[in-house]
């Protein structure tokens, strides 16, 4: 670990502080993730806002976990918002000990407050989110708070902005704030410039011309090109045009799934159908030793068996090879005094 990561990891073993740990892309966020999931001692479950968030995190979305609807959640509600808790539920909540939230920019303040207000009234106590310990996990530059403006016209009344740090829990209970600055994931130092400067919206004209000097208005492959949309449609009408224009045998490979892991919540195509030449992404981090590719890593299918994908990124010599991954989705239970997980995959 470096300094930062050691901080966190004190915080967390060593005292009960709401702890927010933030960082740019490939700072160690997610493998810090992983590892205190595994290893650490306290009794703790994850949660993310969203259904792929939750499966990328290794937990369940929040809505699921705290049983929240999603419309807003006003802070001055007399309700009793978890009468309708089953006595197992009840008991989970009682044991817990940690709440790990990932994705925390995308959470809106109200959500926290609900949060905050079930934990108190489980564990009958005024201490902010019962006397549960928070890791806040995320970055405020990428996705931010999803709010429709006649929820935004209610919860405004309440709440200077739309984002989780105007919590009126977290601003009683205070937090700490860890930012980890070293990136992993890339290494070239100039590259690495380029993103910071972009990401904190403050970028130089030498910068900018570095940029610029990447523009080629006549590519001589523009369907290697990456195309931003907004719907899922249009996606799958470009992906499965692309697909069509290459040459070659289709292959197809099926997930399988077992147990309960529901359609909204699956990371990917239930059947992916690819040819040679297609251009591909990786949607996961490689968690062995050698992490080979990671979440955005793009590469070309260069060759292809029924169980087995082979993919050359850029100039990389060594082809990857990419069989079948294992993907859980998590439900949380109360085992002899300890908080368990039972899985869909």
């Amino acid at each position: 670990m470096n300094r930062e990561l050691q901080l966190a990891d004190d915080y967390i073993h060593r005292t009960n502080r709401i702890v927010f740990l933030t960082g740019k892309a490939g700072t160690g966020k997610t493998t810090f993730l992983r590892d205190l999931r595994q290893n650490s001692l306290k009794k703790l479950a994850v949660v993310a806002p969203t259904g792929v968030a939750a499966i990328n995190a290794g937990g369940m979305t929040i809505n699921s976990f705290f049983q929240l609807p999603f419309g807003p959640l006003l802070p001055n509600s007399s309700e009793k918002p978890d009468s309708h808790f089953s006595l197992e539920k009840r008991e989970l909540l009682q044991a817990l000990e940690l709440l790990i939230i990932d994705e925390i920019s995308m959470v809106r303040p109200d959500t926290l407050d609900r949060i905050d207000l079930l934990l108190r009234n489980i564990k009958q106590t005024e201490y902010p989110f019962g006397g549960v310990q928070l890791l806040l996990i995320g970055d405020l530059s990428q996705l931010s708070p999803i709010i429709r403006d006649e929820d935004w016209s209610l919860l405004r009344n309440f709440y200077s902005t739309p984002y989780f740090f105007s919590s009126l829990a977290l601003v009683k209970s205070g937090y700490v704030r860890i930012e980890l600055t070293e990136v992993f994931r890339q290494t070239d130092p100039v590259f690495v410039d380029l993103l910071n400067q972009v990401r904190q919206q403050q970028i130089s004209d030498d910068a900018l011309a570095k940029l610029n000097r990447q523009y080629n208005p006549t590519p001589k492959d523009a369907n290697d090109h990456i195309v931003l949309t907004t719907h899922n449609r249009i996606v799958q009408e470009i992906n499965g045009s692309r697909l069509t224009e290459l040459k070659g045998d289709l292959f197809e490979y099926k997930a399988t799934i077992r147990g309960e892991f529901p359609p909204d919540s699956h990371p990917t195509d239930i059947n992916l159908q690819l040819k040679v030449g297609a251009q591909v992404m990786f949607i996961k981090n490689d968690n062995s030793l050698e992490k080979l590719y990671f979440n955005g890593k793009i590469g070309h299918v260069v060759r292809l068996t029924p169980d087995t994908v082979f993919v050359q990124c850029g100039t990389e010599e060594k082809e990857l090879i990419v069989q079948a991954s294992e993907w859980s989705n998590i439900k949380y239970k109360l085992e002899d005094e300890k908080i368990g997980e039972s899985h869909g995959w």
